[in-house]
């Protein structure tokens, strides 16, 4: 069956780039699959002009706080759109990495030990650390301090555009990530970045960085990357599609954050999992509209 959908893009996010490489990719497929598609790329939108499409779903491929993170969602919820994604609660707890985390530990999912630091707080974790934003995506704002001296400077750098900011354990080892659809895994894969950090040009720009699919993993590691995805991603309350990210050391598997609305660009993690798992681009968007359109 085919319908009409609405992509949506752009947004006011650092990542508005990568959200309309994103939004033009998922477009053609969708195109692809059969359905006739309208594109927008957009700053913000307001449920009153939701109102002057005709789409019988829309996909928001947006990235980054306002798009991803409840507000796009909330108008949506508003309009009484049917969309792909999660919803506004889930949307916005996912976006903030401390109410992620928190929840993790909850759930006894292992995560990094952190620190939620705002203005004039003094820092008690000690070096190396992450020092990030907390409601950023694509590791916008993040930056890894080996000392006490970086990390004072990256503070109070990050303290200038955020009202607060995270302030992690930093864990070496194996980059993991696992795409859930519809509650079920996708295979894991292992990010190998040919710089330090699987920073924002190793994600969008580098052509130099290498990923696994279905990498050589002692099982219980695997298996506790896919339960901690599934479980912590259904108690948040996301749907349709998510990503859990982790790091993987000798202790097991840490989880870092989630995404509800992984990118979909050529660089993109949950499509290469998904094409991996039999579900081509066209397959996986066509999927994902078809489970919004009958959501209703």
């Amino acid at each position: 069956m085919t319908c009409s959908v609405l992509v949506l893009m752009g947004g006011p996010d650092e990542e508005h780039d990568v959200s309309v490489n994103s939004g033009r990719a998922v477009a053609e497929a969708l195109r692809t699959a059969g359905h006739p598609v309208e594109e927008q790329i957009i700053e913000r939108i307001h449920a009153s002009q939701l109102g002057e499409f005709d789409a019988d779903v829309v996909f928001p491929v947006l990235h980054g706080s306002w798009g991803e993170g409840g507000a796009l969602q909330r108008e949506l919820d508003a309009a009484g759109r049917r969309y792909v994604g999660s919803a506004t609660t889930a949307a916005t707890m996912a976006m903030d990495k401390d109410a992620t985390k928190t929840l993790a530990v909850q759930l006894g999912i292992p995560t990094p030990s952190w620190e939620l630091v705002h203005d004039g707080d003094k820092c008690t974790m000690p070096c190396p650390v992450v020092v990030k934003a907390p409601r950023e995506g694509s590791s916008i704002d993040l930056f890894i301090c080996r000392d006490d001296r970086e990390r004072t400077r990256r503070m109070k750098e990050l303290l200038t555009r955020h009202r607060s900011i995270m302030v992690e354990q930093f864990i070496t080892g194996r980059e993991l990530t696992v795409g859930v659809v519809h509650e079920e895994a996708l295979p894991i894969i292992e990010i190998i970045p040919a710089t330090e950090s699987y920073d924002y040009e190793a994600k969008y720009v580098r052509d130099d960085t290498a990923y696994v699919l279905e990498p050589d993993l002692p099982e219980e590691a695997r298996e506790a990357c896919i339960d901690a995805a599934i479980r912590l991603g259904t108690a948040i309350g996301c749907r349709d599609l998510w990503r859990a990210d982790f790091m993987l050391d000798e202790r097991g598997p840490w989880l870092l954050e989630l995404n509800t609305m992984p990118g979909f660009t050529s660089h993109s993690l949950l499509p290469k999992a998904a094409a991996h798992a039999g579900r081509p681009m066209q397959v996986l968007c066509h999927d994902l509209v078809e489970h919004a359109l009958h959501r209703g």
